[in-house]
């Protein structure tokens, strides 16, 4: 590959190349920029999980690989876990027989019969995650560089010449602090699911979030108490609360209130394109009395990069649609003056019945 590397940049279909075991050895920066991930993320990472293929196709590409023979797959939706699903043409060619390597191509269709998955936050932001996610670590190098430079020349400076070195360092943590939260939203490993308690996971939320951000806020609980367990990754979901409990602290301010509240919604179930969706009875929401989020931010709150605080970096809440996604769920808001509602919608422990 490395003697083709300029034809591999350049070719304009996203391709893949997997070895015997389907294991992705490279993507192009095309393939990089249609799944909104980068090579260095889905690297070693077996196709079939890593990318979600309309129908099983497994079978037919095992097939393709043993006989050395090239596959052709027509208009198959190709889509990552809670981004958009593309309509696309396949097509399997041996690439290097001793070594069984294949080099999958993917021929994007009419970009207007792309169709969002139910969770999936709206496309206007997600091609530009992957590129940042790409740039992230180039990025942090020099950005290391010019810190250290900076902090040699304050240590002859004073007054308004040391103002500006400081506000470089200062600037510059900043920007190292986004980029781990980009690397964060590209790397992000697949929920491990088991039976989660979801108020013991409320409850470390809510103490973690009394000794931090939430320390002078007033946080009442209202749980429903026979709540079945659910079907979740525990740290992950933890993950998410302490997220929406900071953006509820900081939407109210010293002296605010946020509710957490659980409930269970019988027969609660999502529609997507392939019909419906499992069933997500179980419901947990953060509620503040802030004064809200803006109308014209609510439609895209859970894009990268978009936020509706000065600074803010517009991750937070993306990540957190991530999760839920990757759980099977679902999460949505309200929002109106004094009340902002963020709902998180879960599937309960499977029973022995319907496998895990």
């Amino acid at each position: 590959m490395n003697e083709h590397k300029y034809l591999w940049a350049a070719l304009p279909l996203p391709a893949v190349l997997v070895d015997g075991k389907f294991s992705i050895l490279a993507l192009n920066p095309a393939a990089e920029q249609l799944l909104m991930s980068s090579e260095r993320a889905l690297r070693g990472q077996v196709l079939f999980d890593a990318v979600s293929f309309e129908g099983d196709l497994r079978v037919a590409f095992e097939r393709a690989l043993r006989e050395d023979a090239p596959l052709f797959v027509k208009d198959v939706g190709v889509a990552r876990a809670g981004r958009v699903r593309e309509r696309c043409d396949l097509q399997l060619a041996p690439y290097d027989a001793a070594a069984r390597q294949m080099l999958l191509l993917i021929t994007p269709l009419t970009q207007g019969r792309s169709l969002p998955l139910a969770l999936g936050p709206k496309t206007a932001a997600r091609s530009v995650i992957g590129m940042a996610e790409m740039l992230a670590h180039e990025i942090k190098n020099p950005l290391a560089g010019i810190t250290g430079a900076a902090q040699l020349l304050s240590m002859g400076l004073s007054g308004d010449d040391l103002e500006l070195t400081d506000l470089i360092v200062a600037e510059s943590h900043r920007i190292v602090k986004l980029l781990e939260q980009v690397e964060e939203f590209g790397n992000l490993s697949p929920p491990q699911l088991t039976a989660v308690n979801l108020h013991d996971v409320l409850d470390r939320a809510r103490r973690s979030a009394l000794l931090g951000v939430g320390a002078q806020i007033h946080i009442h609980e209202d749980y429903d108490p026979s709540l079945p367990e659910a079907w979740a990754d525990a740290d992950q979901l933890l993950q998410v609360l302490l997220n929406l409990l900071k953006n509820a602290a900081e939407a109210t301010g010293p002296g605010g209130t946020i509710r957490l509240r659980s409930s269970y919604e019988h027969g609660f179930r999502l529609r997507t394109e392939e019909g419906l969706g499992p069933l997500l009875p179980l419901q947990i929401e953060v509620i503040d009395n802030g004064p809200g989020i803006a109308p014209d931010l609510i439609e895209q709150i859970f894009d990268p990069f978009v936020s509706g605080r000065e600074n803010g970096t517009g991750l937070g809440l993306a990540l957190t649609a991530k999760i839920i996604t990757a759980h099977g769920g679902w999460v949505s808001v309200s929002s109106k003056p004094g009340e902002t509602i963020f709902k998180l919608s879960l599937q309960r422990v499977p029973k022995p019945s319907e496998g895990a």
